[in-house]
């Protein structure tokens, strides 16, 4: 399963009803369509970090990182790679820290 598909079954399962998923298109905005509020957001934000492994910061949460399908994937791509490299370089402990083993395996699901 794709990052893509993972995020669209997360949005679809938690904050949809019905068949609305498959209207949905990569850059509608989960906020100005209503679907999800603040308290959402947050919620969106525990089910990333527990799925992909790795901690979203409050620099992260900002709607170019979390407001639509595509800057979700986006963003979980950009941290996935950053926590990859992390691994590679030990020497970026801050990096490290905010990143867990189960970034890899997630994916591979």
């Amino acid at each position: 399963m794709t990052i893509e598909q993972k995020l669209r079954q997360i949005v679809a399962e938690t904050f949809l009803v019905g068949d609305e998923s498959a209207s949905l298109q990569g850059d509608d905005s989960f906020i100005e369509k209503g679907l999800i509020d603040s308290t959402g957001i947050l919620q969106l934000v525990e089910i990333v970090e527990q799925e992909f492994g790795f901690k979203v910061e409050d620099e992260d949460l900002i709607p170019e990182n979390l407001d639509s399908i595509n800057r979700l994937v986006a963003f979980v791509e950009r941290k996935m790679l950053a926590c990859s490299e992390a691994g590679a370089s030990a020497a970026d402990s801050a990096s490290t820290a905010s990143c867990s083993a189960g970034v890899a395996s997630s994916v591979a699901d």
